[in-house]
This record gives C-alpha cells, structure tokens and sequence, in this order.
C-alpha cells in the first residue's frame, strides 16, 4: 500500500512535461493560461491579463484597471489544469488580487487487493492565492503571493490522504522605458505538502514533500505591435537537483485586435491566436488559444478569457 501512495503521488507530475515536472507542485511550473503558453511560458516581464499575479506578483502593482481571468487546460491522459483569478489597483501605488487553480487526473481506474475493477478516481491539487504588490519607485515595484496548498489523494474505494500545506513567490518588476521590461521572480519559496498516512498505513506517519524553488530573469521588448519575451530560470532543490530552463517567445499584434503567437518552454513546442473586442467598453474583452506539443508527443489545448473593467 505504501508504494501505491508513492507511485500515485508522482504519477501525476510525472506526466506533466520533463524530469522537472517530476518535482512537487510540477503543474505549477507548466504555465496556466493560453497566452502565456503559446509564448513559452517566459513572463517574468511581462503582463497577462488573463492572470495578472501568477507569473510576476510586482505586475499588480502597475495596474490601472481591474482584470478577471479565467483558464481551461485540456492535456492528454485524462488531466486538465483550470484557474480563475482578480486582480486590482490599490491607489495610490499598490495592487492586490485573489486566485484559485484546480490541477488534477481523472479516470484513474481503481482495483482491489485481487485485481478487479473498482470504482473510478481522481486526484485533485487546489490552491487559493493572495497577492499584495507595492511601487517603491515610479519605475520599479516588489510583490509577493502568498499560497495555502491542498493535495487531495485516493488509495482505495474507500480511503483518501490528503496533504496541505503554505508556500510563497517573491517578484520585483523594473519598467525601464515604454519599450523595455525586466523582471524577477523567485517561485515556491517554503511551499509544501505535509501528509499524515497513519490513518491508512500500519506503518504510516507524517512526510514532507517540498517543492523545488525556481529562480526566474527575465524581459520584454515592446514595439509597434511587435512583442519578444523571455526568461531564464533556474529550478533547484538546494540539495541534490539543478536544472536551467530558458524561455523564449513572440507575438503580432494586427489592428490591436487579432493577436499571433508563437514560442517555446516548459518542454514544449507552442503556437496560439487570440482576439480583443468590445464587450462593454473598446477593448475590455480578450479570447486566447493555445496549442502545445510536448517532449512526448502529448498535446494540451487551452483556452483563456481576460476582462478588464
């Protein structure tokens, strides 16, 4: 039974992308919205108004709008990755925002100990995040979020571990001029999950799964409808794991309404449109796509709606 809950544990990330994903929290790690993707990934310096807070915190405070965004992962082997999120300018130099992202695996196909079929499983990650961002210069802001982590596992028909836990991001925001950006991001500081299994194993008792912590640099380049992006990140878990994932994206803004994109990161290959209209006001409204292809020929499609008010 214990190697079941092991084997279970990682199943999930595992099949997220690369060995990195493997890590705790791997979902986290692969992007959330459709924009974002298609570009790579590499927003550290870069605004995404479908969810503001989640690349950079310091963003948040450069808002003059409110921005709602909502989010839909479809990826192969039965998982999705979903988000919604608010965020808000805090007069006079602040910003603050809330968000919730469900990841998880479904049609997991449960046995008993004699092999036979049981009933259907999933597994479910959530997590609710606070942010707070401040300008301390008219160009240069710090922000933060904070996470309250929960894992929720199955082991049979009729047992369930779950695993909990708090974790933060730091980031710091420079807008040098109208066409230059950089960020700074350090992810998943502190943030883990901490089980208890005595309630399921003879043998069982608490364990500490801590999530690797990501260092990320990144920039952006604006001009004339023209956008380059990217970052470089280092992801560790000060012990024995380093690896250095680079993050490179564009797009084409045409009649500041139909947008082309295309980029690499997180291990995948990514392409995506996406349209801005008039929902209520010019322009307060945003539809994006994304296609991605990964290292193992698995494909994600998403789909993102951005409202600013």
């Amino acid at each position: 039974m214990k190697l079941i809950f092991k084997v279970l544990l990682i199943f999930p990330v595992l099949l997220l992308s690369q060995d990195w994903a493997g890590q705790s929290g791997g979902f986290l790690r692969m992007g959330i919205t459709a924009r974002s993707i298609s570009m790579g990934g590499g927003f550290t310096a870069e605004l995404d108004q479908s969810f503001v807070q989640f690349h950079n915190p310091a963003w948040v405070a450069f808002l003059t709008k409110r921005y709602f965004g909502s989010s839909f992962n479809n990826l192969s082997l039965d998982r999705r990755i979903a988000a919604t999120n608010i965020s808000s300018f805090l007069p006079p130099t602040a910003g603050v925002g809330v968000s919730w992202i469900n990841a998880g695996v479904t049609g997991i196909q449960g046995r008993t100990s004699s092999g036979e079929k049981s009933s259907v499983m999933q597994t479910s990650e959530n997590i609710l995040m606070v942010t707070f961002a401040q300008r301390i210069q008219p160009w240069l802001s710090v922000g933060a979020n904070f996470k309250i982590l929960k894992y929720d596992l199955p082991i049979t028909i009729s047992d369930r571990v779950s695993g909990s836990g708090i974790g933060f991001d730091l980031g710091f925001l420079v807008k040098s001029n109208e066409y230059i950006t950089f960020g700074l991001v350090v992810q998943d500081l502190s943030s883990n999950y901490q089980w208890n299994t005595n309630a399921i194993f003879t043998q069982g008792g608490p364990y500490k799964d801590e999530f690797p912590v990501v260092y990320r640099l990144g920039s952006r380049f604006n001009n004339k409808g023209l956008k380059i992006i990217g970052d470089a990140g280092f992801i560790t878990n000060h012990k024995t794991y380093f690896k250095f994932l680079p993050r490179l994206g564009v797009e084409y803004g045409l009649l500041e309404k139909y947008y082309f994109r295309g980029g690499y990161g997180n291990g995948r290959t990514a392409f995506g449109v996406g349209y801005q209209y008039a929902l209520f006001t010019d322009n307060d409204s945003q539809i994006d796509y994304a296609f991605s292809l990964d290292w193992a020929v698995q494909t994600c499609h998403t789909i993102s709606y951005a409202f600013n008010f």
